[in-house]
């Protein structure tokens, strides 16, 4: 067997006839009869031209990823709990109903569910859930509230809320679970 050709490179100076000066033809003079560039050089300046147009769209693109990603990482980091927040909200309604059902003389189990649901809150609180707890009289706010019942309230206003059955939860700026209200229907005067 004999030894493997060697295969030029444009580069090498002994293989003139593979190389192309591109520089030079552009600097050529055409001919006073041909104005037009070579066919050649034609070819070249297209190829570059949708060269140039991928590299820039590729480049384009890979910045929008980047900024999906990041986008994405900062809202898992935000909202990747939602679910397991959401598994615990009955967890804290259950410690509020326990609280409110403790008769006079259980002061230790009061006050050990007290400090239970101060631990839950807390928690929630560190992981950006907030209570939303209306007070009666504030107005109805349908982002924020569900209204449970309409009913005629003497003293107050329609939309005015007039009970309060459960608190609702936010998440950073997301609603988890909306407050569970009774809502005034009071006619205007």
């Amino acid at each position: 067997m004999g030894e493997p050709k060697e295969q030029p490179f444009l580069d090498d100076p002994e293989d003139e006839a593979m190389e192309f000066d591109l520089d030079a033809a552009m600097e050529e003079e055409p001919d006073a009869e041909d104005d037009a560039p070579s066919p050649a050089v034609e070819a070249i300046v297209a190829e570059r031209d949708e060269l140039r147009d991928r590299l820039m769209r590729s480049l384009a693109e890979a910045e929008n990823v980047r900024k999906r990603a990041a986008r994405d990482r900062v809202e898992a980091e935000q909202y990747g709990g939602s679910k397991l927040a959401r598994d615990l909200l009955p967890v804290y309604d259950n410690l509020k109903r326990a609280l409110d059902a403790v008769s006079e003389g259980q002061d230790a189990i009061a006050e050990g569910i007290q400090l239970t649901l101060k631990e839950l809150a807390s928690v929630f609180e560190k992981h950006g859930v907030k209570i939303v707890s209306p007070a009666e009289g504030d107005r109805f706010d349908p982002q924020m509230h569900q209204a449970m019942f309409e009913a005629p309230l003497p003293g107050t206003k329609a939309g005015d809320v007039i009970q309060v059955m459960s608190e609702g939860f936010v998440l950073h700026d997301r609603l988890l679970r909306p407050a569970q209200v009774g809502v005034s229907s009071t006619p205007a005067s």
